[in-house]
């Protein structure tokens, strides 16, 4: 479930923008795209090159980072709202906030490097992401939900660290590898801060 998500192959780092947040933050992923496409051509063939060798490029690391956080911010919002304990709902809000930041911060990164994030073959976030989303909304609010969410962060939040980890071995840009070192202890409180609420969800 949970475990297999998208932050297997991501920040992770999109699923269906619950929150508004999560909305703007496509639209401005969108405006970006858009603004750097014509001239990112030679990175976009790149990417694909270096991605069919079963590598990441710089362009596919952006796109894995943008769609966990999205993926983290939006379920965040469905935990605001559907979370019983106070613990849980205040955990969300973190999630929404802390993830839309990194969002934003990849987003004028790879605008100011002319990279168009492109995910690479082996991208399963998004499909991952909405079973997640799915599961979160069908689940009733109450301790099931507290606990199916919290168990789905730190599922998550371990793999955005392995992400990580192998982002940081194949970017090419010191630009970005920065970004990822900014990011990573901060995906680190987050899952050491899951694993304490889920110690109290029994």
């Amino acid at each position: 479930m949970v475990a297999s998500r998208m932050r297997v192959a991501a920040l992770a780092i999109a699923a269906m923008a619950v929150a508004a947040c999560s909305k703007k933050d496509g639209g401005a992923a969108d405006t970006t795209a858009a603004s750097s496409t014509t001239t990112t051509d030679t990175s976009a063939i790149a990417a694909s090159s270096t991605s069919a060798g079963g590598g990441w490029s710089d362009a596919n690391i952006f796109a894995l980072l943008d769609e966990a956080n999205a993926a983290d911010s939006s379920e965040g919002a469905i935990a605001v709202t559907k979370g019983t304990s106070a613990a849980v709902r205040n955990f969300g809000k973190l999630m929404v906030s802390d993830h839309h930041k990194l969002r934003v911060q990849g987003e004028v990164l790879a605008k100011k490097m002319k990279i168009t994030s492109t995910p690479p073959a082996d991208d399963n976030i998004p499909p991952d992401a909405q079973k997640e989303m799915d599961n979160l909304n069908s689940t009733a609010k109450g301790k099931d939900f507290d606990k199916a969410y919290i168990d789905g962060q730190v599922d998550d939040h371990m793999k955005v660290l392995q992400l990580a980890v192998k982002a940081m071995g194949q970017a090419q840009s010191t630009e970005l590898k920065n970004l990822i070192q900014k990011a990573t202890p901060v995906v680190q409180s987050h899952l050491d801060k899951a694993e304490s609420i889920q110690k109290t969800l029994k």
